[in-house]
């Protein structure tokens, strides 16, 4: 990647549209693909321009023909999503197929998600497990993420709670709000652990502080059974969450 494409990419991530925008624009229409990738995106968020799914779509493409993994990923969600044209899911397995076999983390995750609801292709767990664990094994939380869903939910391997557990702890760890969440809900009713009402509170206390806005009913769902264990605690232990609340820091992926 060329030090000005960097230097856009950068600035987007900042917020600082302007900026951006007269960095990528010109690197975009020269043909750099990351610059190209960049400006689709801020295309799709109506980031420094106005939003314009198809321009989005088109600078994506760009990208994507040139090799570039995230934009095939990024043109694979918009098939698979139907966003500006119907909805592809054989279009949107092979643009995540081309940015798998380059080893994106995402892309993994895309088709592990397409095979476990038969989505392009038959409905497979086993399949979908293989996915999700190859990605998870490489340290990402999303990946870690779907493992635990796998077995807890008992989808292409036996049901095992502890084993979910583990695979849920190493998201959260990573600081995924979704995992800390359901360690929450796990420790408070003792699925694969003692039940623990400290650290359900904790993680209960760490994820709505991770969940995006647009999960406001999850946010609030945590706080309400967050507050009805806070009800029948010690003092001492309510002093014990916010300790522990207040020491975790998220560990970096290996």
């Amino acid at each position: 990647m060329s030090t000005s494409a960097e230097q856009g990419i950068e600035a987007y991530k900042r917020g600082d549209y302007q900026t951006a925008v007269g960095i990528i624009k010109p690197l975009a229409e020269d043909g750099v693909p990351e610059a190209q990738n960049c400006l689709g995106g801020m295309y799709y968020n109506g980031s420094g321009v106005i939003q314009d799914y198809a321009a989005a779509m088109r600078w994506y493409r760009k990208a994507a023909d040139q090799g570039f993994a995230l934009a095939q990923n990024n043109l694979g969600r918009m098939y698979y999503l139907g966003i500006v044209m119907d909805q592809d899911y054989d279009e949107a397995l092979k643009w995540y197929r081309k940015a798998a076999d380059q080893g994106l983390d995402d892309a993994e995750n895309n088709i592990g998600l397409m095979y476990k609801y038969g989505q392009g292709v038959k409905q497979d767990y086993a399949e979908a497990m293989n996915w999700y664990r190859k990605v998870a094994d490489k340290g990402d939380a999303m990946g870690q993420l779907n493992v635990g869903n796998m077995y807890y939910n008992g989808l292409g391997v036996e049901q095992d709670y502890g084993e979910a557990m583990k695979w849920f702890t190493m998201a959260a760890d990573q600081g995924l709000a979704y995992a800390q969440g359901i360690l929450g809900f796990m420790y408070s009713s003792g699925y694969g652990t003692e039940q623990d009402a400290v650290k359900a509170c904790m993680w209960f206390n760490i994820a709505v502080l991770g969940y995006p806005a647009s999960d406001e009913h999850l946010r609030e769902k945590v706080k309400n059974i967050k507050n009805l264990l806070v009800e029948k605690m010690t003092p001492d232990q309510v002093e014990q969450v916010l300790e522990l609340t207040k020491e975790w820091k998220p560990k970096t992926k290996e």
